[in-house]
């Protein structure tokens, strides 16, 4: 009989993307890894393979993860509207520092460069899309939002979403939630009932 895992692949995954936020992806070590989710570099590398294998798989679980984040999210909002609101948020809030976000974007480089990450990326972005349009389309239905675009406004929202952050970073006006909230508040503003 095999020994019970004492540290879950989930924590695992949650202390790479802490050192992620901390360090980026090029300076991450399956070292600090270790030390931080309280396991041994060499369980690491049985379960993982490598350093690369370990990233890979914090990509999956992230795309993996979009519509169970987004269904959390609505659980605590009668409005489809407030948990669009909510989502765009929470998602501003994954870097906390403009160096968490700088550390961010420097895996977003290799999303966009190699293929086996890029899937994953795609997967991601296309369940966010979705789960954006879905929001909206209740706010519709919901009559919070007036009739539009659905399809075209997720997008919208998805890029504006970055986009925004992006500017925080640069501008560090405020918390970035707050930021991003307001951009979208402003984008939605002349379709609200």
């Amino acid at each position: 009989m095999g020994r019970k895992k004492i540290t879950s692949d989930a924590a695992v995954l949650a202390a790479t993307a802490r050192v992620i936020n901390a360090v980026g992806p090029a300076r991450l070590t399956l070292a600090a890894v270790a030390k931080e989710s309280g396991i041994s570099p060499a369980t690491l590398l049985q379960r993982f393979g490598s350093k690369r294998g370990l990233l890979l798989a914090l990509a999956e679980t992230s795309a993996g993860g979009v519509q169970e984040y987004f269904d959390r999210v609505r659980r605590r909002h009668r409005s489809p509207l407030k948990a669009l609101l909510a989502a765009v948020g929470e998602f501003a809030s994954l870097a906390e520092t403009p160096q968490a976000l700088a550390n961010n974007l420097a895996f977003l480089q290799i999303d966009l460069t190699d293929p086996d990450f890029h899937r994953h990326a795609l997967t991601n972005i296309e369940a966010a899309i979705a789960a954006y349009r879905s929001l909206l389309d209740q706010a519709v239905a919901a009559r919070e939002l007036l009739p539009c675009d659905t399809p075209r406004l997720a997008r919208a929202i998805s890029s504006l979403a970055g986009g925004s952050l992006v500017n925080w970073a640069i501008l560090r006006r405020g918390s970035a939630r707050r930021f991003v909230r307001r951009d979208l508040e402003m984008l939605l503003a002349p379709l609200r009932r």
